[in-house]
């Protein structure tokens, strides 16, 4: 959503008519149409595209707002300000600028990156002229939409003239005047002073109750003690004259032991960072807002091990390397196309249900969890998954994502079997209707007939299924499951 914002100049509005003013400074408000994925065939036109050869900031697409202003004491103005980098964005903290004040800007030249709650983007220069104020400085976190980032001129003379500019802001309304305190009342009379009372005589001191007496503790030159404490004392040879039992009360005038202090506790408090909020926001959303159920099945991986190897040996000359990850997005996307109610989304008045298998994987990095799309994963092969996750998952890491290669996604994957995990079940991410969880390899012994010693050690994976109930049933679930484990057990008949 566009904000424009056209400042006057109250003489000029006094002097000449409304509208000869507003034909002469027609207000002009620039913003960018989200791209779409690649699959989709929408290309960016060729002057929107970044000059600057760096491939992670060679397609940005940002919403901003781009108002001219015009107000008494400064020349003719353009304000740029905080856009939308995402959908979810709502915060974002400049990184850097690439230009300095009084810089010449021609249109597209990257002018800052900004950080969001997903990834780090370039911010394209949005018209032709000059930096002429710099308002929110490199480094600043938590800066919100629509605040004013920086003023452009079209004139390099009259950058000086902002040299001391500072953005007020909406202006703060007046606070309301304090009411008159009241007055204070009027001193009541001074009350009779009653007659003295003489004191009543104070109680007479009440005997304390003695104290019980335990069963070997000394009263006078006797000692009471057990048969059994005295034959031990006799053994140890120790006398039992002035012991005291363990757990006696102790008399009356021992001063009692100081209670020790706790130490304080130690903690530091972590500010929460973009990405940190929109994951706890939206985790919790699914959480308490999806019907989630969960659905395991052990899968049998040796001919998924086999086929691999053969991979590996054949592409090696071309740098590729398979793992098991990419044959599991490979028959999920599979299992998708055999089930698509689980390849579905719940719209509140209707369930979308897509055709293309776009697969989320879930990626953990320094600053959070993020999810790079496979696009049409069933349609691909194995190498180029293979190639489409590595190249995503080190782009994640190094904040270079750009939206249209995170947002969006049918079906999820979640893998923790590289940290040893065997089982766990995962929240499913909205507004798709399944996750799949992944664990690690395991060895087990099954009964084998071939076999000399009638078993033999088999690979197997764990895997969990987390599906919305409002859109994938019980039954749903299990079928799509079932897909997928005969995709991998037999993967040749991912190729029929």
């Amino acid at each position: 959503m566009l904000r424009t914002i056209i400042v006057r100049n109250e003489n000029l509005l006094l002097q000449g008519s409304v509208r000869k003013i507003l034909k002469g400074t027609a207000v002009r408000s620039l913003s960018s149409e989200c791209a779409k994925r690649s699959g989709a065939g929408h290309r960016r036109s060729s002057h929107n595209n970044l000059s600057t050869g760096r491939s992670h900031l060679k397609e940005v697409t940002w919403s901003t707002n781009f108002v001219r202003g015009y107000c008494s004491g400064f020349p003719a103005h353009s304000k740029v300000l905080l856009p939308a980098l995402s959908p979810t964005m709502e915060l974002g903290t400049i990184v850097s600028w690439e230009k300095k004040e009084g810089d010449k800007l021609n249109e597209g030249d990257l002018l800052a990156e900004i950080e969001t709650d997903k990834a780090t983007m370039g911010f394209e220069t949005p018209e032709e002229g000059y930096l002429a104020k710099i308002l929110v400085p490199a480094g600043q976190k938590d800066v919100p939409i629509g605040k004013l980032v920086c003023i452009i001129v079209e004139n390099e003379a009259d950058v000086a003239a902002f040299k001391d500019y500072k953005d007020t802001g909406a202006p703060a309304k007046p606070a309301a005047a304090a009411a008159p305190a009241p007055p204070p009342p009027a001193a009541a009379p001074p009350a009779p002073t009653p007659p003295p009372v003489a004191a009543p005589p104070p109680p007479p001191p009440v005997a304390a109750a003695p104290q019980p007496m335990t069963a070997v503790e000394q009263r006078g030159p006797r000692v009471y003690a057990s048969p059994m404490a005295k034959k031990l004392a006799e053994q140890q040879r120790l006398r039992l004259e002035g012991m005291q039992a363990a757990g006696a009360a102790p008399s009356a005038g021992a001063p009692a032991a100081a209670p020790s202090i706790p130490a304080g506790a130690a903690y530091v408090d972590i500010p929460v960072s973009n990405i940190r909020g929109v994951i706890a926001k939206r985790l919790l959303e699914s959480k308490t807002t999806i019907p989630h159920y969960y659905l395991t099945v052990d899968v049998n991986m040796d001919q998924v091990a086999k086929l691999r190897a053969r991979f590996n040996k054949q592409l090696e000359k071309e740098g590729v390397k398979v793992s098991i990850n990419d044959f599991v997005i490979k028959a999920a996307a599979m299992a998708c196309k055999k089930v698509p109610e689980a390849n579905s989304a719940w719209m509140d008045t209707f369930i979308r249900q897509y055709d293309a298998v776009d697969v989320s994987v879930a990626v953990s990095t320094d600053r959070g969890l993020i999810t790079p799309i496979v696009f049409s994963a069933d349609r691909k092969g194995i190498a180029d998954i293979s190639r489409d996750v590595k190249n995503l998952a080190a782009k994640a890491r190094d904040g270079k994502l750009q939206p249209q290669e995170f947002q969006g996604g049918t079906f999820s994957v979640s893998n923790l079997g590289m940290f040893g995990v065997t089982h766990f079940c995962a929240i499913i991410n909205p507004p798709q209707s399944c996750i799949l969880a992944v664990g690690g390899t395991q060895k087990r012994l099954v009964p084998d007939k071939d076999s000399e010693a009638g078993f033999k050690e088999s690979d197997y994976v764990s895997v969990t299924l987390s599906c919305d109930h409002r859109t994938v049933d019980g039954a749903v679930g299990a079928r799509w499951l079932q897909y997928f484990r005969q995709f991998l057990e037999d993967p040749n008949s991912m190729l029929l």
